[in-house]
């Protein structure tokens, strides 16, 4: 998932923020461990009305099958469900899946290319009708008619017919993909993926009723979670109250939920938001934008206990252009890598208590990581702790492209032109002739994806769609992820290293069997992947929450950050 799709967290001034909080990286990260583990043992009763900010709605259709912003996903993951589901919980219990509208976790068959489920009995939409197989069918059938599901060619066309269904949407059938059966339904792949289960836990594949129109809704459908969608009024903001037809079937997979309503509202500046929360007018807020530094100290001093830090499975990275110089050459991506101050990069950020530094693929906590970090002073420890100048200098020479012109790309928007503003004074520094190119957030990743515009270094950043080390290796350095020509082309740095892809398919197959010896082969990838250096790897981020002393219950999600409905208020 993309930063510029991404839920906005509260970022803040990295000086003033530990400066007020008086506290070490030790002390930050003990908070976040113990929010995130927390769970709803702290919470209150049912009742109430949670009531959080954001500035904007979230960008583009508010359709399940078509919104891929974590910002609309944390409340259609309240109001809807799929066959799987990832358990509401904090610390690693919240990356485990669990069964959800299906009854048990199925062990595929046919190499991997068979699952068959069994949808739970008489489980209700929030308009009252009884969910059934037909429906599951509908659901896939209708990701491809509407034609501009962000992945259903990427992730659901594994699915027996869907080629079919990708070249003429409207009259899509996935007989023989997805055949149904009373209860059971029965999905045919055409390759295995062992990924598959995961991608049928995310709201793209959550089951929506049979008779939902195959082309964009305005509003969200009918789901079957414990809440329903009462209001979405992009200006405004929107509402999920309780759904009469939810009767709780497994309080891992769809807990029933604490407040009555939970509303979101747009349009508050950042300071007045702030005041609200303090207040307790409103019960949480999340933006991109800096809290005024005056209320810093306030946050520190008055609430600390209302303000949480936990780990984002992120990275923010520059990805090198691989196939034009002067990076297609090792030695300069490795020389770029050892020179990067990664400090200075989270100062930037907003700080040692927002971010950690890193030189890898794969954010910390998430499968198949290891610590690893060649490309610092003093190596040996796993972790960056500071730039190598005299080593990065040795290997601008040895490379031989010292001098050569390069464009630095990133996006307008401050804190990312920032980014972009240091590297071309620490290319500089290096011998080369940097410039800058700042383009749009509307139109910056789309233009670095295409390969006709020959960018040669260019920041981004990647979040994760669920806990599996191929949606960052795979999806964003692997050798299918190069499209040329296209706007939609993951492999920014247009990577393809047939020894490494060999790596990852063997680790993907390996999956289907064995996800702990599968992990262990990714962070060999990992690993590879790093000394590779495709990308100047920068720092992993973490979301800052701040909750309304009304609010007991807090508990941060690793899939799906901040779990709402298992709050109380007051």
């Amino acid at each position: 998932m993309k930063r510029s799709v991404f839920l906005a967290t509260l970022v803040v001034a990295a000086a003033m923020l530990a400066a007020a909080c008086g506290s070490s990286s030790n002390t930050t990260s003990s908070k976040s461990s113990s929010s995130s583990t927390s769970g709803t043992e702290g919470a209150g009763g049912r009742g109430g009305t949670l009531v959080t900010r954001a500035n904007a709605a979230p960008p583009g259709s508010p359709d399940p099958q078509v919104n891929y912003t974590a910002q609309e996903w944390q409340f259609l993951i309240m109001t809807h469900d799929g066959l799987f589901g990832f358990k509401r919980a904090g610390g690693t219990e919240g990356t485990k899946l669990v069964p959800d509208l299906a009854t048990t976790v199925p062990s595929p068959t046919d190499s991997g290319k068979t699952y068959t489920f069994t949808l739970r009995p008489n489980i209700k939409f929030s308009n009252g009708k009884v969910v059934t197989a037909a429906d599951v069918k509908a659901t896939f059938e209708r990701l491809f008619k509407i034609g501009n599901s962000p992945n259903s060619g990427t992730w659901y066309n594994v699915i027996k017919g869907a080629d079919a269904c990708i070249k003429t949407p409207k009259s899509c059938d996935l007989t023989g993909g997805v055949d149904v059966s009373g209860n059971t339904i029965t999905f045919h792949l055409t390759t295995a993926d062992p990924e598959f289960l995961q991608k049928l836990a995310v709201p793209f594949a959550f089951i929506l009723p049979a008779d939902t129109p195959a082309k964009n809704v305005d509003f969200p459908p009918p789901g079957t979670g414990p809440y329903k969608w009462t209001k979405y009024a992009p200006n405004s903001g929107m509402t999920v109250q309780r759904n009469p037809f939810f009767k709780e079937w497994s309080k891992d997979a769809q807990p029933a939920g604490l407040p009555d309503v939970i509303d979101q509202r747009f349009g508050l500046s950042v300071g007045a938001a702030v005041t609200q929360v303090e207040q307790g007018q409103a019960d949480w807020v999340f933006y991109g934008d800096a809290i005024p530094s005056d209320r810093l100290n306030e946050l520190s001093t008055k609430y600390p206990k209302q303000v949480h830090i936990d780990p984002q499975p992120a990275t923010y990275y520059f990805a090198f252009n691989t196939t034009i110089p002067p990076f297609n050459n090792a030695k300069a991506r490795q020389a770029v890598n050892y020179a990067t101050d990664r400090n200075a990069l989270i100062k930037l950020y907003g700080g040692p208590q927002l971010a950690t530094p890193t030189c890898q693929v794969l954010p910390p906590n998430f499968p198949g990581y290891k610590p690893y970090c060649p490309y610092t002073a003093n190596p040996g420890s796993g972790k960056w702790t500071a730039p190598d100048m005299a080593k990065a200098r040795q290997l601008v020479e040895e490379s031989g492209t010292k001098g050569m012109p390069v464009k630095v790309n990133s996006d307008t928007t401050e804190v990312d032109k920032a980014y972009g503003e240091y590297f071309v004074g620490l290319l500089n520094q290096l011998g080369y002739k940097a410039t800058p190119q700042f383009l749009s957030n509307d139109i910056q990743y789309a233009y670095v994806q295409n390969s006709k515009n020959k960018v040669q270094f260019a920041y981004s950043s990647w979040f994760a769609d669920y806990p599996a080390a191929s949606d960052f290796l795979n999806i964003l350095l692997g050798c299918d992820s190069i499209h040329p020509n296209s706007n939609s082309s993951p492999n920014i740095a247009q990577f393809c290293d047939k020894g490494i892809q060999a790596q990852m398919d063997k680790a993907g197959q390996t999956a289907l069997e064995d996800a702990n010896a599968a992990n262990g082969m990714w962070q060999q990838v990992d690993k590879d992947v790093a000394d590779a250096a495709p990308w100047v790897a920068m720092f992993n981020p973490k979301q800052l929450n701040f909750i309304s002393s009304r609010v007991k219950g807090f508990t941060f999600s690793p899939q799906w950050y901040y779990l709402l409905a298992q709050s109380s208020v007051k």
